[in-house]
């Protein structure tokens, strides 16, 4: 089915504005249905979660419907969804969570591709219990991360591995499967950076081999927050500390005060437009596959409904077909622009990875990337510039700290916003 980008663009009031926004890898901007689905969530009966009231009930359908959408959209188990203020506020607990049984001697390897909320927190937590950290080295001629600079590292000591599923800088895709065998072969655990994956990608737990993955609906379409998916066996085998009359059920352990409500009904509401986005209008409404009510287990954690026989209408099927789609235009956005920058004046593209997202990150002989940003600003053209806190791969790039000109593109992007784009480096580097 082809991608109707018309139809896309016409969910995002943001885009009235008039702006072409290439800022995608640091946030997409918002559906119209997510924001009502926040709004109709927070102004309706809402309290504390339970069964005796509307407002407990809708709390608690609020808790359920995050984590089916959020267990369909990255092929997992809704008992393994953890809600986080952030991708690196996760990481930073389950640093602190998985080192309390790291000793003297062990071996924690990190990369110089990945965002630094998936270096420093290993870092740190490493240091505190006298761990060894071995960085693995991507090709900065190529962008790859070989699996040989991972396996290469791994050793009888090696406890954790941490790498990103896609470079947030120059849209690396490694060979996660091949990685995850080898640290796997190696017993240690695998933790994936999927931040700015999910929102090209159409995560798969069990394919990636991720022993813990996280993603940040912000990044595809939702509202401000992280999330952590793993098995719920694996999740039973931490015990992070917690206040005394709270729940030990997986994976509410984890989740510390009340959870934001309409900010779960918000991520729900992005995983049905994602759902939607190859379907034609009247098809993307949301199914009983996608909406089917958990019901509490044993331990008060939630279980999964029974599971139905695939159709070609449940919501995983439907994120299948969409991100395919999606994908199919987003390569030929890409495609143009990197042909366009490739008639630019001193321009130096650093995404070269076989496998990449449609995240270009440049620089230009003779120009300031913040310069160039501004001057795009000036045409309402977003075109952000930095190291994006991938500090490792900016240095490793040869760039410092200051990184280069980030381009980025989303759902909305359009054959318009790339010629707006092209137009105006070309005018601005005169």
């Amino acid at each position: 089915m082809s991608y109707d980008v018309v139809r896309t663009r016409s969910m995002f009031p943001a885009l009235e504005a008039g702006w072409a926004q290439f800022d995608a890898p640091g946030g997409t901007q918002t559906p119209r249905a997510v924001g009502e689905a926040i709004a109709a969530a927070i102004a309706g009966p809402l309290s504390n979660r339970g069964t005796s009231s509307p407002s407990e009930r809708n709390a608690e359908q609020a808790v359920l419907d995050f984590r089916l959408a959020m267990a369909d959209l990255v092929n997992g188990d809704p008992r393994g969804i953890v809600h986080g203020r952030s991708a690196t506020q996760l990481a930073y607990d389950f640093s602190r969570h998985l080192a309390e049984d790291w000793r003297p001697g062990d071996e924690v390897v990190v990369t110089r591709l990945d965002h630094d909320s998936n270096v420093r927190p290993w870092v740190q937590a490493a240091a505190r219990a006298g761990a060894t950290v071995r960085f693995a080295d991507f090709d900065p001629a190529t962008g790859e991360l070989p699996v040989e600079a991972v396996a290469g590292l791994l050793g009888e000591r090696t406890r954790l591995v941490a790498v990103t599923a896609a470079s947030n800088l120059i849209g690396t895709i490694p060979d996660l499967a091949a990685v995850s065998a080898a640290v796997h072969g190696a017993g240690a655990l695998l933790y994936v950076d999927g931040v700015h994956y999910t929102a090209h990608e159409l995560p798969d737990l069990d394919a990636l081999g991720a022993d813990f993955f996280t993603c940040s609906p912000y990044k595809f379409l939702g509202p401000h927050f992280g999330v952590l998916a793993a098995r719920p066996e694996l999740l039973e085998r931490l015990s992070p500390d917690k206040l005394e009359p709270s729940t030990n059920a997986v994976p509410e352990r984890f989740e510390f005060g009340t959870l934001p409500y309409e900010l779960l009904a918000g991520a729900t509401a992005a995983v049905d437009v994602l759902a939607g986005l190859a379907a034609s209008p009247a098809a993307a409404a949301p199914d009983a596959s996608a909406t089917d009510t958990a019901t509490p287990d044993a331990s008060g954690g939630t279980a999964r409904p029974a599971a139905a026989p695939a159709t070609p209408a449940s919501r995983r099927a439907r994120l299948i077909a969409s991100y395919a789609a999606l994908h199919e235009h987003e390569v030929a956005l890409r495609d143009r622009l990197e042909h366009g920058f490739a008639e630019l004046p001193g321009a130096t593209v650093h995404s070269r990875a076989a496998r990449r997202t449609p995240t270009l990150l440049a620089t230009f002989t003779g120009h300031e990337a913040s310069e160039l940003t501004r001057r795009l600003a000036g045409r309402q053209v977003l075109a952000p510039s930095g190291n994006f806190y991938a500090l490792e791969a900016s240095r490793h790039l040869g760039l410092g700290d200051a990184g280069g000109l980030r381009v980025g593109l989303a759902p909305y992007t359009d054959d318009d916003d790339v010629d707006r784009l092209l137009e105006g480096l070309a005018a601005v580097l005169r």
